[in-house]
């Protein structure tokens, strides 16, 4: 494979894609990334050299396990707690993306079902077919041995290998179970588990967040997966000292067969963004000199023109472009592409975090700006329609139709 250098900069997309987990194959590398409470969900994008990214495909496009995911919650907990009518904060989190050689596959746990879930693609850009999968595997690992054994480390605090079944339905009956790492601080503890098996060593990657502490990687290493494992941190830096580690992710193998570690980094409203950090191997451990602004890395495709990660253009049908998704599971009978894009309710919303029908897409840092155009005529008496930056400290400004017209409403 002939590979060109190519320069970029840290981070390597300013929007939030966070927990992300990259795999090699071919020429191509191939991100997932965690994407809550939003629909279609856990986007996979593509590049040909670490530094610059487009879309490939969404795994699903509704879980459609919970009325939480289409913002329909009701009744009490079994302690008499309201249960919340969304899944902001829960929904699809950290995937381990993998390719055995044959399938591509991806694991990731939904924290509002507490189920774990299994797809597979023969290409990474779809169609993705959900395969059986119990347990709960938070924060999973994939491995797939080279004696065609599957592990998969996972854990918060108490972070585990366990072998499953070659299908990956469920734990392996007399399988491997060995314990990493514990901890029990009060903030995170280790998790964001990544595994690897280089030579004659097992690796297991995690995060860890101590009180008063920033962000760290951590690595362990055992001679199989049954332990003992051994390691600790091996990385607390920071990027424009933002004082927010650079953390969480795992290794892959560049195409000139250097190593990089792609993690990501704390930007407050922006989001948790993607940050590439070149490493070394020493003594059979991974060494980091330093988390760069500028990278030099191999392209296998130094020519390629990359989609951006945006889009624009008249919203008259659905789905307009791939990067459009829905803020919780869309309600199709209240959707109305007829003469353009027409959004409807049928509820009472406090805010716009409530509202169901919600188009979105991500903005990007350091500083992006939105415009939308909307048909007012038919607005009802007390109605928004407009644009927010959506968040939990939202700002929103919207056409609104009270008694005596229609006014301009910055909220």
């Amino acid at each position: 494979m002939e590979v060109t250098g190519l320069y970029g900069l840290n981070p390597v997309i300013h929007a939030d894609y966070p927990d992300p987990d990259v795999v090699r194959v071919g020429d191509t590398y191939y991100m997932s990334s965690t994407s809550m409470h939003m629909f279609p969900g856990c986007q996979i994008l593509r590049s040909y050299d670490l530094m610059h990214w487009e879309h490939c495909a969404y795994v699903y496009d509704a879980l459609g396990e919970t009325a939480r995911q289409r913002m329909d919650g009701s009744g009490t907990t079994p302690e008499g707690k309201p249960v919340p009518r969304h899944i902001y904060g829960k929904g699809m989190w950290a995937s381990s993306l993998k390719h055995d050689g044959r399938l591509f596959h991806i694991v990731f746990t939904s924290n509002d079902t507490g189920h774990s879930y299994h797809f597979t693609a023969e290409d990474a850009a779809g169609p993705w077919t959900r395969q059986p999968m119990t347990g709960f595997w938070y924060d999973p690992g994939l491995l797939f041995d080279d004696d065609g054994r599957v592990y998969i480390a996972h854990g918060n605090r108490h972070v585990r290998v366990t072998e499953l079944t070659a299908d990956l339905s469920e734990k392996k009956t007399g399988g491997i179970e060995s314990t990493v790492v514990i901890d029990d601080n009060p903030r995170l503890g280790w998790e964001g588990s990544h595994m690897l098996h280089l030579g004659e060593w097992y690796y297991v990657f995690c995060i860890h967040w101590a009180p008063e502490e920033m962000r760290a990687m951590g690595c362990f290493r055992a001679r199989t997966p049954a332990g003992p494992w051994e390691g600790g941190k091996f990385m607390e830096l920071d990027l424009d000292d933002r004082h927010a580690g650079v953390a969480q992710g795992g290794p892959v193998q560049l195409h000139d067969g250097s190593w990089a570690l792609f993690l990501f980094q704390d930007h407050g409203a922006v989001g948790r963004i993607p940050v590439v950090v070149p490493f070394r191997w020493a003594d059979g451990w991974p060494v980091v000199d330093e988390v760069p602004k500028q990278l030099d890395l191999p392209s296998s495709r130094p020519d390629y023109e990359y989609a951006p990660l945006y889009a624009t253009g008249q919203l008259t049908r659905i789905p307009t472009s791939p990067l459009w998704q829905w803020n919780h599971e869309p309600h199709p009978a209240l959707v109305d592409t007829t003469h353009g894009l027409r959004i409807t309710t049928d509820r009472l919303a406090t805010n716009c975090t409530e509202a169901i029908n919600t188009l979105t897409q991500r903005c990007f840092g350091p500083r992006c700006t939105a415009e939308v155009t909307v048909d007012a005529s038919d607005l009802g008496i007390g109605d928004y329609a407009g644009l927010c930056a959506l968040q939990g400290c939202f700002a929103q400004l919207a056409v609104s139709r009270r008694a005596d017209g229609l006014y301009l409403v910055y909220t």
